[in-house]
């Protein structure tokens, strides 16, 4: 396999802890901001094709791409900070997605392996660390930082924004983006791939590279979804809850996100949760 392919699978469908580049968009300040930004969306957040209150939004530019979720959270403002502020259930997070191998946190900092393919040993699997930053976390508005500066082939700026606010009727509004930034290798192994193996694949609101980074987007939405979904459920039960979620969620967008059978999936996922390496199944 060429080292363009390795790359434009990674940067094309895997990216798996590849979120918000600080340089390509600028954080919301503070709670005002993102209350307009959820006026500005109300009537969409309602009426979409998405079967849940969600808006979806991408960019490029000619070193990076970004994708941005804003939704509608059916869990109340503090389980949402609670989770979100915990460097632990944010490896319970991103081990969810499908080439993500193995998530282990240690005091601000995250070490996650992501795979070029869902199968690929959690040796192979490229190391990506991440520092964590809980920029605020108030009674009315919450932003965590997750930023990796370097990632495999030469790509580099990876990093996670998440902010919330409270809504009325225990809900939450999230803004989350996800970003990366590369050179002129990963625009070739982009392009390359486009052509070829992911010909097929679309995206939410456009194709091409911007679908590529909206589908990445979207199983990161998801995956923090499915974990608030069973932070309620018995402490045994969460992990597998939480796999059997995240799988079901994104088979209803199946011209997006399908990869594998179910049962591929949960077996592959039991096993990565099991290993002593990744977070507590908190």
């Amino acid at each position: 396999m060429t080292r363009s392919t390795n790359l434009a699978r990674w940067l094309a469908g895997a990216g798996a802890a590849c979120l918000l580049s600080l340089g390509a968009v600028a954080a919301h300040a503070d709670a005002g901001s993102l209350h307009g930004k959820y006026n500005d969306l109300r009537e969409e957040l309602r009426s979409n094709s998405y079967g849940r209150q969600m808006h979806i939004d991408s960019s490029q530019t000619s070193n990076s791409l970004q994708g941005d979720i804003y939704a509608v959270l059916d869990h109340p403002y503090d389980q949402v900070k609670q989770a979100m502020t915990d460097p632990n259930a944010w490896c319970d997070i991103m081990l969810l997605p499908f080439n993500t191998k193995a998530c282990r946190a240690s005091g601000n900092r995250l070490s996650v392996r992501i795979g070029r393919k869902y199968n690929q040993p959690v040796a192979d699997a490229y190391p990506i660390d991440f520092s964590f930053n809980n920029v605020s976390s108030g009674a009315d508005f919450l932003e965590t930082r997750l930023n990796a500066g370097q990632g495999p082939f030469g790509t580099r700026d990876y990093h996670i924004d998440v902010e919330a606010i409270p809504l009325d009727g225990g809900r939450t509004f999230m803004h989350m983006s996800y970003a990366y930034g590369f050179g002129g290798a990963g625009r070739f192994a982009m392009q390359a791939y486009l052509a070829t193996a992911g010909a097929s694949k679309v995206g939410f609101t456009t194709d091409g590279v911007r679908g590529a980074v909206e589908r990445n987007a979207m199983r990161y939405y998801l995956a923090i979804d499915s974990y608030l979904n069973t932070m309620d459920a018995p402490p045994a039960q969460r992990v597998e809850r939480r796999i059997e979620n995240w799988f079901s969620a994104t088979e209803r967008y199946p011209r997006q996100l399908h990869e594998m059978d179910r049962d591929t999936y949960v077996q592959m996922k039991r096993a990565e949760y099991e290993r002593p390496q990744t977070a507590s199944s908190q």
